[in-house]
Formats: structure tokens, C-alpha cells, sequence
């Protein structure tokens, strides 16, 4: 055979064969055995790559289809695993360099002309050659040809990236790793002048077009997942590294600073000039200038975008102090790169695009954050050594900033607060211009522009604050304000966040500076603006405005007291009387002499009048606080009122304060500034609130005309904004007064009604209070329908408001109020049920919802809010009129139960009953545990109607019905714990509540067939549970009718029985009967809990019971028979048989137990026959269920709800042993448990879940088994311990095997049992270390298996403390513990498996001493790799990852402080380790910088080792320690002795 293919190599070389036989030849000689060629790699390789060569060089004429399969062929041999066996063998083979320079230029050609047909595979070939070290030496040994490769690259991923095919992941593969050999080589250069002119010539403009395009792209879902999220940021980051490392070597620092730095003297020049002609910036500036490598278009964003990085980069390689002014240099001329920068040079602004302005703006603000972070500009040094060539620089910066103002732009905004930041003088000779650019005049309204602007302003407040220079600011802003200009275009001057500001930097400045502002304020009003406001809406604009201004400084400035030196208590004084006397009087004057003219007020009337009434009301507010709280404060309002003679009500009429001002002229005022839904409107409201205060304040008891006051002012708060609360359009209120408008004034109005109804409730009449009621719930449909997704942030809403009140904890405090509330819901109620049909006079809805019924006699007998007239209307009520409520109510209750009777309801539509959802939604955020007897009745009924007097329409969702009907059983479940729960059984029999209820469930549960399944009728049978169980509860505790209930109630279920259509051959309804089972269960559970409770308390209550237990037992357990018996053979068991079954199994075992008792107690008459005990007992049912049951166990998966009922009826079952069926013992449940939790589908999870069930069924087996039953255990737990468990790739039965030892040590063990426990735990020791030191292997067993054995293994040196004698046992330990990885985890698997490392060695310190004394280099060591985990994952981060991953490295790091403490608690045993225990810190923490959160917690755990050394540790560890960590070491001893050992020894002085 050998012979036959000899001859291959002669055919491949022979011109008669044709190509296509040639390649087959080719091929089989690769892949062949049997082909014999001397060194045949490296033949075909050769022949393949001289064919290519010699077509691509015109000396070998062939066919596309040849060449294609040519460059295949290539590729093959380049991936085939045969070569990279061969390579790592050592064998040699060389590829010609001829080869690389075709790859080159097929990459160049394909660029060129636009396709990339075929070159897939040519970048197939060039990433097998770069993989390779012995072939790429092609490319590394000639730096050129590797040069031409990355820019070849290079340019056709910017090409792809252009176009719009779909990019995939083979050329930037291949594009990543050639960066990476060329970073490589370049390293590797000798000659620095070399490698920039490399990287500038061919590399610096495609890589930065590169990362631009990478950047800007808009990836969609076609193109490759790893090229979007990987490999283009790996890329750009190579892009940096290789620009860095080319451009901005070390070597290069004397060329730019020779081209920088102006000063140099020309004869020294001269000479440099003579050694190197290298001009590095102008190199790198004039490819940077070049568009001809780009679109013209694209230039200006591509050079916008790269400047910052370039000069980062600068900063990177050359940034130290001696470099600062070769920095700043380099910053002016790249900055000379911007167009921006030209923009003095007569180019004109036009020039620039939107997008362009806001590229360069953003890359000014990138150089200018550059400059501030590395400390480039220093003020001194600037102005000292270099004449202030910085500071001009940035002047003439900021000048054309404010020049060319930008305020839609974030990035204009933040280049200005940066100037700023550097030094305020730069943008002072500015700041009136930039005052009106960037603030008074800047059109700003979006949030993303807005931040950037209060950022700005805040920067201006700090800065001049700082200063104490607040009053020049302030000049200028109002000189601003005062400017000629169109008002109606401003923005408000302060918005919230900036008052808030504003607010911080007023708490800072003396008083006197305030002052001075103020009295500023007051002289532009006078002099500038209220002279010319008549008639002219701009100054009308202005005036409030500064009115808006002087509000905020008076309320947001510190308050006076009696430490306030007197001269600063004059001044107020006598700026109040200024304002009072030439500010608001002319304002009040000019209202008055016009107000009464105008029909139809002019825009500077209405703002005039706003001005003027937020200056009265700040005047007021500020006079009556100053008087509070400042003695040697004159306040004029009390003068004035004291002036007056009327009554005290009277004497509050603020007009007293003006003397040219009458009452009369106050009202003309009030009335028609009422007429503007403003400002005006709005603080009348607030002076009116100002004057119940004021009233309540300083009169000790109330006349008639105080509460006729009270009631007037309260009443005109109320009303003034009736009007614009029905109307539906409302917009959100920033909190400002002066910016209040037609459209934020109801949420304005609404928000100051609700946050002072405690004041304004005791004086508003009924009909008022029931008006707030209804404006309260309409404003609730409103966000039920419109939601509040329009107004995120922190504005008021009409909505937000109602929805506080609503879920305030006042509201059920306002009695009145809430009562009110209550009625208009069930009115509401009412009014949904009259859409849904024509008559509802007699539904009891309409009924609890009539008007003439005084409902609430209870409450307005107390109530302060009734007038006088309304009193003695209320006096005239006959004395029968309290009752009329109570017996409507029982008629009502009768009604509902005649209805449910006769069958008759109301059919609900689908929006019906949403309507109805959404109004019980807000019941249920009332406090309905709080309610008048009255209001928990009528919710009662209310809701016991709204289940049995309605139905859903056929064609209505089944979910929604069912999410009714929850909802209302959940509703009348909270009403069972309120105070006024017995009051129901005043209108109604508790026996008729339940026939009720369960009447109207029997019904509508017979539409529900179809949705068993489903979690909502899982849902909707726990919540009818919970109802009835409460309910029964209640009847049974508080004896309401006992005998008579449970007979009615027990007789209704007895003549129900559904289940007996079953037997009349009609159709079998299993949500019926399923629901059935509800009250019978229900009614077991209660009656078997009260009989548990009072054995041997009360006989004759036990016999009562008893007697109604015996037949609801039987038919429960005739109905749960049946029900199984219509079930389908082999079906699972429906979900709600098995609590219903359980409960059976109690109530039964219970009766049994009742029975026994009361023979016991001699009981003669009728004794309990044990032979019908056991009949009652219902054997046969709990048999089968628990045979069902543990087949259904292992299959369950993950069904938790199944699992926990299951659970909970096999822990009732094994406690009685002679239920067991045939030969079945607790052996027989012990392994169904152990095959359940080793499916495949139990997680960690879902064991944590069941944990609790789990632990109460195994102490229930562990109690009831025999000696040798639990032997047998243990033998089955040791055989899931097995390593052969692992190896065959099931680590279930691991994980079941290690969940049932955890189970067992919860189990109180006791006698030969907990013998025969110990005996196997050091069988069980030693099998954990085997299993964890294989499923350590494995990345996916970590989080599944390490961590139950961590924690099993310190469950069991817990419960061994003093059983575990032998120390080799405890020991084994820490070779689980030295195996476990603490890296390449997720954060939460991380925190879990660091939590059992503690809890083992914690285990350890506490409970085993001795042995920790013979291992504490172990424990240490241990311990160690706990604290160096923990420094690395909380080492500080750019970007520091989600917050609750942050908290897990807290938390893991406040473990290591408190074991620390445990240490230094055990002094014997470490004291000779302390001073290692310190090394291993310092050492470690000298190679992280650990976030300072974390740092805490370690740092006052090492100061309790600290304590444990003494000086001669101190000395050593001085000593011994290398240089960089012994710095360390003494910055934490410094730490140590100045902040713990001072406060250790202060607390030792005063111990005991």
C-alpha cells in the first residue's frame, strides 16, 4: 500500500494533474496513515501556501472555485488537531513569510472593494497562525508585516461597523488577538522613535475610528452577543493600551517636553533641535486634524471623542508634579484640536451642529475633570512661577462658554461648575452673564438637563458661601431679574431642589449677611420695580419673582433667639417694618384702587395680587415665629391686636396691620384676589389657616364668636378650591408658592387641606366633612384608572396625596372623617350596583347606603364640629332615632339572608366588578380593626351582600370572580380582629352568617370547574378556610349562642350534601365538593382545638362539644370518601383533600382521646364503645391516603404546596404505629423521605423550604420507631454517604443523605437511639471529607453539596461537645474546611459557603477547646484564607457591583471582626500566635485596598488580636517586617493605640 501512494508528491508537483485532483491528493495525504512523504507536514504546507503565493503573484493562472478551496484547505491543515499535536510535540514547521503578506492584502482588498465574500476563511487561516507561537513567528519576527495586519484589521471592522450587515464575533476574534501579539511585540521595541512613528502612520487613526464606532454603534438582536458585550469593550481597552504604550512612552517625555514648554532659551533649543527632529504633539495633532481617514461629518465626533482619551493617556504615562505645567500645555493644544476652540477666530457658530456642540462641550468637560482630578492647575504655583498662564487660559475658557451659551446642553452646565470648582475668579468678571445664561434665563426643562444646571447653581451657592461673599452673588442675580426681558419665558427662579440648597447654605452664613441680602431685595421692589409695575405684566413677572426670592430667605434662614445679639434683632425688626410699609402696603394700595375697576384683571393685576398676599402671609409667618421664639422681638401683629377692643376673633382680621387699609378694603382685597387660581388664592388659604392658629395660640378658652370664626375660616379654606377640584385636569406641584398656576393649584389646595386636617376637622360642618370624604375617593379612582406614572419624582399630586391620607395612620384617628369615608365607599358601592340594574331599592347595599339614616350618632355626639344651628336640629331627634340605624341594619341582615335563600342576585359585568375591586382595595387599606360598631356592621354586611346577593356574568373571567370573592373573604377575615366584632351578632345570628356564606359559595362555586388546577382556587379555598376558622373561633370563645349555633350550623352542612347528587345520577361537581370540605374541616379544626385547650376545665362545655365533633367527624369523612371515589383512578390527589384529611385525622384522634377521658371520669351513660371509636377512626381512608401519598412523594418535585400538606398528614399519621398498613413500619416513610429529597428536582432551596416539616415528621418517626427501625435509618444514611455516589454522577442521594443527618441532629435523641447516633458519627466524619473533597472538583456540586456538608459538620461538632472523645474526629474538620474554593463563586454562593466555614470553625473554638489547643496552627490557617477572601472581594471597585452584593461582603467581613473577638477571648491558647495573626493581616491587607466599610470591620477585629501582644511582639513584628508592610502595620498600631487601647483602658478605670 505504500508503494501505491508514494508518488503523491511528484502528482502534486506534476503541471498533468488537474487542481481538483491535486487537492483531493492533498487532502487524503493529510489525513492518511498510509501516505508515506519525508516530513509531509511540512511538504503540504509548503505546496499549499506556494500555490497561493504564486496565483496572488500573477505566476499561476486558476480558477476562483481552486483558490477558494486553496484557502480551505489551508485552514484545515491550520486547525487540524494533527498539527497541534505535532507543534506540542516540539516538532518544527515553518510557514513563509510570503504567506502573511497574501493574508495582508486579501484583508486590504476586501476592504477596499467593500465585500466580504470570502474572507471568512482568509480570517480563519490569520487566526490559526496568530494561535500558534511556532507559526506566528511570521508576523512577531517582522514587526511590519504585524503593523499591516492590525491596520488592515482594523479598518475593515470599521467598515463592517459601518454597514448594515449583522456583525459577527470571527474578525474582532481574530482583531483581539492580533492586538494582543502586537502589544507583545511592541513591548519588546528597542527604539521608542520606532514604534510612535509605527502606531501613528498606520495604527492611530484606524483605532480610533475603531473605538468610536464600537462606542456608537446601536446593536441590535442580529448581531453576535459576544462581539456586544465582551469583545468590544476587551478591544477598546487594547485600543488604549496600544496608543498608550506607542504614543506615550516614558522615553518620549524629553520630546514633548522640549515641544511644550515655551520658556527654553533658543542656543539650548537649538542643540536639542540637533539630536531629535521628533515633534510628538505635532505628529500626533496633524493625524488627529486629518479628514481624509473618515466622513467630514463623522471627523468632528470622532475628534471630540478622542481628544479625552489622548490626553487621559497623557496623564496616565506622564502626570507628576514636576510635569504639571507639560500637562497643562498638552491641554491647550489638544483643546486646539475643537472647533469650539476657534470660535474667537471669527468662525461662526452656525458652523457647528447641535450633536457637534454637544460632542465638543462633552469633551471639554472630560479635559477640565482631567485637569481637576490630577491637580494640574494650582493657583499659587500658576500665579507665582508662570504669570498666570493657566488662569488666562481658563478666563478666556469661560468667556466663550458664557459666550456661547448652551443651556440644553448637560455638558455647558458641568465644563462651568468644573471652571468653578478650579477657581471661582475664573468665571467672576462673568457671573452676571453667566447668572442669566445659565440660570435666570436658561430655558431648562428636562430632568437629564435640570441635575446638571442645580448641580451648577449649588457649586455657585457652596463657593460663595464659603467665601461669605453670598451678597454679591445675590446682587447680581437680582440685577439679573431687574433686566429687561420677556417674564413669561422664565423659568421660576427657585425650584425645589434648589431651595433646598439654598436652605443648607443659609444655615451657614452669619445673620448679618442675610440681612443685607434682604434689605438688597427690598431696595430693588422699591426703587426698580414697584413704580413701574402698574399696567405692565413683565414688572408685574419680576415682582414676584423677588417676592419668590425674599420668601425663600426669610423662611429658609435661621431663626432668631434670645442668644441673637440685639443689633441683629433691630434689624429684622426694622426690615420687617420696610417691607411692611414700602413693599406690601403700595402692593395693597395699588389691588385696592384697581380691583374694584377691573372686570376682566389684566396678567399684571393677577401677579400683583399674588406678589402681594405671599409677601403678607411671609410677613405673618415670619412675625408670628420670630415672637415665639425670640423675647427681645417686638412683633407688630400682637400690637396691632392688642390695638383692637373687638373680640379676639376679630381682633385677627389682618387688615389691622395696614393703616390704609380698612376691614372693608381686606375683604374688597380677599375677594378679588379669590377670583385667581394662584398663588393668591393659595396663601389667602394659608393666612386663614394662620388666623385658627393665632387664635388658638393665644386665647385660653374658646367664645361662640371664636368657634363662629373657627368655622368661617376653616369653611373658606375648604370652599376656595371646591371649583377647581372637580375639575379633572390637575398638573404636579413642585412645593414652590410662587409657581402655583390654574393647573397645580388643586394639588396645591388638596395637599394644604389634608396635611392641617387635624385643625380644620373639629370646625367643618357634616356636609363639608362628607365633601372631603367624596373628594377623597373620586381622587383614589382617579389613580386607580390614570395610575401616577406621569410624575415619578418628588412633585405632589392630587393622587399621592389621597393615596398617603389613605395609607396614613391619622386617617382612623379623624373619627368623623373616617366615618364619613366609609359611607361614601358603600355609596359608591351602591352606584356601581345601579348599572348593573334598573331597581335596587330593596338590595341591602342601596338600604346600608340610605342618607336619612343617622349612622353615626356615636360619633357626632361628641363630635366640636356640629354648629349651633345643626345642634339644636339635633335635639329635636326624638330619643328612639340612635336605634333607627341599628334596626336597619338587622332588617338588612334578614334581607340578605331571605335573598340568599330565594336564589336572587345581581349578575356583575367584568367592569362591575372591577370597579367593586378597586373600591375594596381601598377598604382594605382602612384600619377596619378601629371601626364604630356602626361602620363594622355595615362593612360586614356590605360584604356579605356583595358575596351572596351578586354573581358574575357567565361570560366574565373565572380568575376575576375568584379574585372577588378572595378578596371579600379576606376583608371580612380583618374584620373578625376588630374591637367591634361582637356587635354583628346584634343584627345577625351567627348560624345565618355561615348558612349565608356558604349558601352563596355552593352556588358560584358551580361555574368554577374548570379552574381546580390553579393557585387562585387553592387561594380562594385557604382564604374561605381562614374566614369560617376565625369566625368559629369567635363563636366558640366568646359562647355566643353556642348550642343553638353549632346546631343550626352543623343541621345546614348535614342538609346541604351536595355530594349526594352523586347518588341521583346527577353530574358529579368536584369544586362543590371540594368546597364542602372547607367548613366541615374547618369546623373539626376548631372544635378538636377548643377541646385540647379545656380538658378537664369545663366537663359539661367538653361534653357539648364532643356531641357536635362525633357527627361532624362522620361527615367529613363521608364526604372526603366520596369525593375520592369520583376522583379518576390514578389520578394525584387533589391538593385540597390532604389538609381536609389531616384535619380529619386530628379532630378523630382527639374524639378518641376525649372518649377515653371521659370514661375515665366515670361518665356511665352512653359510654364510648372502643369497638365504634375505631369505626369513627375512618383506618381504612388514612391508609389509603398515606399509600397515595408516598407514591405521590417522589414525583412531586418541586410542588411546595403539595410537599408541606403531605408533610404535615404523614408527621400526624406516624404517630400512631398501628395505622401503619401490612408490614410497613417508620422505616417504610423514613426512605420516601430520603428518595423525596434525593429527586431531581429538590434544590438547596426547596429543602430550606420544607426544613420545618421535614424536621417535625422526622422527630416524630425518630420518637415512634424501635431501636433496630432506627438502625436500619442510619444504615440508609451511610449508604447515600458512599464516594461511589459521586462517581456515578449522582449527588442526590448525597444530598439527601447529608439533609437526613442534619434532620436527625434536630431530633431530640435519647437512650440506645442516640447511642447508636454516635456510635456511626465518626463513619459520618470521615465519609463528608471524602464527598467534599470530590464534589470540590466539581464547579456546579459547590453551592448543592459543600455547603449542607459545612453546615451538617457544624451541627454535629455542636451536638458533640462533650460525645465526640476522640480529637482525630474533630480534626477531620479542617480537611473539609482547607479544601473548600473561596473564589470564582457568585456573590450569594460566596456568602453561603463563607457562613459554613465560620459556623465550622466557630463550632471548633466554642465547643471543642482542647482539641483546638493541639490544632491552632490549623484553625489558624483556616481562619486566614477566610480573611484573605474577604479583603479581595471587598477590595475597592470602579464599579462596586449591586448593593446586595456589597452586603454579603459585609456581612462576611463583620464574621471575621466577631471571630476575631472569639480569638482574642481565648487568650491562653493565642496569645503565643497573636503576633502571627498580625503579620498575615498587614501582609495581605498591603496588597488590596480594601473599601472602607469593610476595612471597619476588620480593622476592630485585629484590635482585639492587638491586645492579646505584648511589647515584644511589637518590637519583632517592627523588625521582622518588609518595608511596604511594616508602614502598614504601624498606620494600624497608631489606629490601634489612639482610637482602642485609649477607650479600653478608659473603660478598664471604671471596672469593677
Amino acid at each position: 500500500m505504500a508503494a501505491i501512494y508514494s508518488g503523491i508528491h511528484l502528482k502534486l508537483k506534476s503541471a498533468k494533474t488537474s487542481w481538483e485532483d491535486k487537492l483531493k491528493l492533498a487532502h487524503f495525504a493529510w489525513i492518511s496513515h498510509q501516505c508515506f512523504l519525508p516530513n509531509k507536514e511540512q511538504v503540504l504546507l509548503d505546496w499549499v501556501s506556494h500555490a497561493l503565493v504564486s496565483y496572488y503573484n500573477k505566476k499561476l493562472e486558476l480558477e476562483d472555485e481552486i483558490v477558494v478551496k486553496l484557502w480551505t484547505y489551508l485552514d484545515n491543515i491550520l486547525h487540524s488537531r494533527k498539527l497541534q499535536n505535532l507543534l506540542k510535540d516540539g516538532k518544527t514547521i515553518n510557514l513563509s513569510f510570503s504567506i502573511a503578506q497574501i493574508i495582508n492584502e486579501r484583508i486590504s482588498e476586501s476592504y477596499i472593494q467593500k465585500s466580504h465574500r470570502n474572507v471568512g476563511t482568509v480570517l480563519s487561516c490569520c487566526r490559526g497562525i496568530l494561535s500558534a507561537p511556532l507559526l506566528s513567528i511570521i508576523y512577531t519576527s517582522k514587526c511590519e508585516l504585524m503593523v499591516n495586519l492590525l491596520s488592515k484589521l482594523s479598518w475593515l471592522a470599521c467598515q463592517w461597523l459601518t454597514s448594515e450587515d449583522a456583525v459577527t464575533s470571527q474578525l474582532f476574534d481574530v482583531l483581539q488577538l492580533t492586538f494582543a501579539q502586537h502589544f507583545l511585540i511592541q513591548r519588546q521595541q528597542i527604539n521608542p522613535n520606532r514604534v510612535f512613528g509605527q502606531v501613528t502612520n498606520h495604527l492611530f487613526q484606524p483605532c480610533l475610528l475603531l473605538r468610536h464606532l464600537l462606542m456608537a454603534r446601536v446593536w441590535t438582536q442580529a448581531d453576535d452577543g459576544r462581539v456586544r458585550q465582551h469583545l468590544s469593550r476587551e478591544i477598546r481597552n487594547q485600543i488604549e493600551a496600544v496608543l498608550q504604550t506607542g504614543i506615550f512612552q516614558p522615553e518620549l517625555l524629553s520630546s514633548y517636553r522640549e515641544e511644550l514648554l515655551p520658556e527654553r532659551e533658543p542656543q539650548e533649543k537649538k542643540k536639542r533641535a540637533l539630536k531629535t527632529i521628533l515633534m510628538p504633539v505635532s505628529t500626533v495633532l496633524a493625524k488627529l486634524g486629518d479628514t481624509s481617514f473618515c466622513d467630514p461629518a463623522l471627523h468632528v465626533i470622532i475628534v471630540a471623542n478622542s481628544v479625552p482619551l489622548l490626553y487621559k493617556l497623557f496623564l496616565d504615562s506622564y502626570c507628576k508634579a514636576e510635569n504639571h505645567l507639560i500637562c497643562f500645555h498638552m491641554f491647550t493644544r489638544l483643546f486646539g484640536c475643537l472647533r469650539i476652540s476657534h470660535l474667537q477666530e471669527d468662525l461662526e457658530e452656525e458652523m457647528l451642529s447641535p450633536s457637534e456642540w454637544s460632542a465638543e462641550l462633552l469633551a471639554v468637560e472630560q479635559l477640565l475633570n482631567l485637569v481637576l482630578s490630577n491637580d494640574i492647575y494650582n493657583v499659587a504655583a500658576d500665579r507665582i512661577r508662570h504669570k498666570e498662564i493657566q488662569f488666562k487660559f481658563y478666563r478666556k475658557l469661560a468667556d466663550m462658554l458664557v459666550n456661547h451659551s448652551h443651556a440644553s446642553i448637560p455638558a455647558w452646565f458641568r465644563c462651568l461648575k468644573t471652571l468653578i470648582s478650579l477657581n471661582h475668579l475664573i468665571v467672576e468678571p462673568d457671573l452676571d452673564d453667566l447668572v442669566a445664561s445659565a440660570w435666570i434665563d436658561a430655558e431648562v426643562s428636562e430632568p437629564r438637563t435640570k441635575k446638571p444646571q442645580e448641580t451648577l447653581i449649588n457649586a455657585m451657592f457652596q463657593t460663595y458661601t464659603k467665601l461669605r461673599q453670598f451678597p454679591k452673588l445675590f446682587e447680581e442675580v437680582l440685577s439679573v431679574i431687574c433686566r429687561p426681558a420677556i417674564e413669561e419665558l422664565r423659568m421660576p427662579v427657585l425650584s425645589a431642589g434648589l431651595t433646598a440648597r439654598l436652605c443648607e447654605c443659609l444655615l451657614e452664613l452669619p445673620p448679618n449677611q442675610i440681612l443685607d441680602i434682604l434689605f438688597l431685595i427690598l431696595e430693588k421692589c422699591q426703587t426698580l420695580i414697584i413704580p413701574d409695575v402698574k399696567d405692565d405684566s413683565d414688572m408685574a413677572l419680576k415682582l414676584l419673582s423677588v417676592s419668590s426670592v425674599l420668601h425663600a430667605f426669610l423662611f429658609n434662614m435661621k431663626s432668631l433667639d434670645d442668644v441673637t445679639p440685639l443689633p441683629a434683632v433691630l434689624r429684622i425688626q426694622s426690615l420687617l417694618d420696610k417691607m411692611q410699609r414700602e413693599v406690601i402696603q403700595p402692593l395693597l394700595d395699588l389691588l385696592k384702587d384697581h380691583g374694584a375697576e377691573e372686570n376682566k384683571p389684566g396678567l399684571w393685576l393677577e401677579k400683583v395680587s399674588d406678589s402681594a398676599l405671599l409677601l403678607v402671609y411671609t410677613w405673618v409667618k415670619v412675625d408670628t415665629l420670630l415672637s415665639i421664639n425670640c423675647s427681645k422681638y417686638v412683633s407688630r401683629l400682637a400690637e396691632a391686636a392688642g390695638a383692637v377692643t373687638d373680640s379676639a376673633a376679630e381682633s385677627w382680621d389682618f387688615s389691622a396691620l395696614f393703616p390704609g387699609v380698612d376691614r372693608r378694603c381686606w375683604k374688597q382685597v380677599v375677594g378679588f384676589s379669590s377670583n385667581f387660581c394662584s398663588t393668591s388664592k393659595y396663601c389667602l388659604e394659608l393666612l386663614m389657616l394662620e388666623k385658627i392658629k393665632k387664635i388658638l395660640m393665644q386665647t385660653s378658652f374658646q367664645t361662640e364668636a371664636d368657634l363662629h370664626t373657627f368655622q368661617q375660616a376653616a369653611a373658606f379654606i375648604l370652599h376656595s378650591g371646591r371649583s377647581s377640584m372637580s375639575t379633572e385636569a390637575s398638573d404636579p406641584w413642585n412645593g414652590n408658592v410662587s409657581a402655583i398656576n390654574a393647573l397645580t393649584y388643586p394639588a396645591a389646595h388638596w395637599h394644604l387641606v389634608v396635611s392641617n386636617l387635624t385643625i380644620l376637622i373639629p370646625y367643618l360642618s357634616l356636609k363639608d366633612v362628607e365633601y372631603v370624604a367624596d373628594v377623597l375617593l373620586k381622587t383614589l379612582s382617579v389613580t386607580k384608572a390614570q395610575g401616577v406614572s406621569a410624575d415619578q419624582d418628588s412633585s405632589i399630586t392630587v393622587e399621592k396625596v389621597s393615596k398617603t391620607l389613605l395609607h396614613s395612620t391619622f386617617l382612623s384617628e379623624i373619627k368623623v372623617l373616617h366615618c364619613a369615608f366609609i359611607s361614601r365607599i358603600i355609596q359608591q358601592c351602591s352606584s356601581v350596583l345601579c348599572s348593573a340594574t334598573q331597581d335596587i331599592t330593596d338590595q341591602p347595599i342601596q338600604q346600608l347606603s340610605a342618607d336619612n339614616i343617622p349612622w353615626h350618632e356615636e360619633v357626632l355626639s361628641s363630635c366640636k364640629m356640629v354648629s349651633i344651628m345643626e345642634a339644636q336640629l339635633e335635639n329635636k331627634l326624638s330619643k328612639d332615632e340612635p336605634f333607627i340605624c341599628w334596626k336597619t341594619m338587622e332588617k338588612v341582615a334578614q334581607h340578605i339572608l331571605l335573598l340568599t335563600r330565594a336564589n336572587s342576585s345581581i349578575t356583575l359585568e367584568e367592569d362591575q366588578m372591577e370597579s367593586f375591586l378597586h373600591l375594596l382595595e381601598i377598604i382594605s387599606a382602612l384600619k377596619l380593626d378601629s371601626l364604630f360598631p356602626s361602620d363594622h356592621i355595615r362593612c360586614f354586611l356590605l360584604l356579605l351582600s356583595l358575596v351572596a346577593n351578586t354573581r358574575a356574568n357567565i361570560s366574565c373571567s373565572k380568575l376575576l370572580s375568584l379574585k372577588f370573592l378572595i378578596t371579600c373573604f379576606r376583608l371580612l377575615t380583618c374584620l373578625q380582629t376588630g374591637r367591634s366584632v361582637n356587635s354583628v351578632f346584634k343584627v345577625f345570628h351567627a348560624s345565618d352568617a355561615l348558612e349565608v356564606v356558604m349558601t352563596a359559595l355552593f352556588t358560584a362555586s358551580k361555574c368554577f370547574a374548570d379552574v381546580l388546577t390553579t393557585p387562585d382556587w387553592a387561594e380562594f379555598l385557604q382564604v374561605t378556610r381562614t374566614f369560617l376558622e376565625c369566625f368559629l373561633q369567635m363563636v366558640v370563645e366568646k359562647r355566643q349562642s353556642l348550642k343553638l349555633n353549632l346546631e343550626k350550623f352543623t343541621s345546614f352542612l348535614a342538609s346541604c350534601k351536595p355530594y349526594a347528587d352523586a347518588d341521583r345520577d346527577k353530574p358529579w361537581n368536584a369544586a362543590v365538593n371540594q368546597l364542602l370540605l372547607v367548613p366541615l374541616t374547618t369546623l373539626c379544626h376548631v372544635l378538636t382545638l377548643y377541646l385540647q385547650q379545656q380538658q378537664e376545665k369545663k366537663q359539661q362545655l367538653t361534653e357539648m362539644l364532643s356531641a357536635f365533633l362525633e357527627p361532624t367527624i362522620l361527615q367529613t369523612g363521608t364526604a372526603i370518601q366520596l369525593c375520592l371515589r369520583n376522583s379518576t383512578k390514578d389520578q394525584l390527589l387533589p391538593l385540597a383533600f390532604i389538609p381536609s384529611v389531616t384535619t380529619l385525622l386530628k379532630a378523630d384522634l382527639n374524639y378518641m382521646c376525649t372518649g377515653g377521658f371521659m370514661k375515665m371520669e366515670g361518665e356511665q351513660e352512653n359510654p364510648k364503645d372502643p369497638g365504634k371509636s375505631q369505626e369513627h377512626s375512618h383506618t381504612e381512608l388514612y391508609q389509603r391516603f398515606y399509600t397515595q401519598i408516598l407514591r405521590e412523594l417522589t414525583s412531586a418535585g418541586d410542588h411546595l404546596q403539595f410537599l408541606h400538606s403531605a408533610l404535615q398528614f404523614l408527621t400526624v399519621f406516624c404517630s400512631v404505629t398501628y395505622l401503619y398498613p401490612g408490614q410497613e413500619t417508620a422505616v417504610t416513610v423514613f426512605h420516601s423521605v430520603k428518595k423525596l429529597l434525593a429527586g431531581p428536582d429538590i434544590t438547596v432551596q426547596v429543602i430550606q423550604d420544607l426544613e420545618m416539616q421535614l424536621t417535625e415528621l422526622m422527630t416524630r418517626l425518630v420518637e415512634t420507631c424501635t431501636t433496630e427501625e432506627f438502625c436500619v435509618m442510619m444504615r440508609l444514611v451511610l449508604q447515600g454517604l458512599e464516594v461511589s455516589n459521586i462517581w456515578k454522577q449522582n449527588p442526590k442521594e448525597v444530598l439527601s443523605a447529608v439533609t437526613v443527618i442534619k434532620l436527625l441532629l434536630s431530633c431530640p435523641l435519647t437512650g440506645e437511639k442516640e447511642k447508636a447516633f454516635w456510635f456511626t458519627s465518626p463513619q459520618i466524619i470521615t465519609a463528608l471529607v471524602m464527598q467534599n473533597k470530590e464534589a470540590c472538583q466539581d464547579q456546579l456540586l459547590i453551592p448543592t453539596i459543600v455547603v449542607p456538608i459545612l453546615e451538617t459538620v457544624a451541627a454535629l461538632l455542636r451536638q458533640g461537645e462533650e460525645i465526640l472523645s476522640n480529637p482525630h474526629h474533630v480534626t477531620l474538620a479542617f480537611s473539609i474546611l482547607l479544601t473548600v474554593p473561596l473564589d470564582h463563586l457568585k456573590m450569594e454562593e460566596y456568602g453561603r459557603i463563607f457562613l459554613g466555614i465560620h459556623e465550622v470553625l466557630f463550632s471548633i473554638l466554642q465547643c471543642h477547646p482542647k482539641v483546638m489547643l493541639k490544632a491552632a496552627p490549623s484553625f489558624l490557617n483556616t481562619f486566614n484564607r477566610l480573611v484573605v477572601s474577604v479583603m479581595h472581594e471587598g477590595r475597592q471597585k470602579g464599579d462596586r457591583g449591586s448593593t446586595d452584593e456589597f452586603g454579603v461582603v459585609l456581612k462576611c467581613a463583620h464574621l471575621v471582626e466577631r471571630m476575631y473577638s472569639h480569638i482574642a477571648a481565648k487568650t491562653e491558647e493565642f496569645t503565643v500566635f497573636s503576633a502571627f495573626i498580625v503579620a498575615q493581616y498587614v501582609i495581605e491587607l498591603q496588597k488590596v485596598t480594601v473599601h472602607p466599610a469593610v476595612k471597619k470591620h476588620l480593622t476592630e477585629g485585629m484590635y482585639h488580636i492587638l491586645d492579646l501582644c505584648i511589647e515584644r511582639d511589637i518590637k519583632f513584628l517592627n523588625a521582622s517586617l518588609q518595608m511596604g508592610v511594616r508602614e502598614v502595620f504601624k498606620e494600624l498600631y497608631n489606629d490601634y493605640t489612639h482610637y482602642h487601647k485609649t477607650k479600653k483602658l478608659g473603660e478598664k478605670k471604671y471596672t469593677a
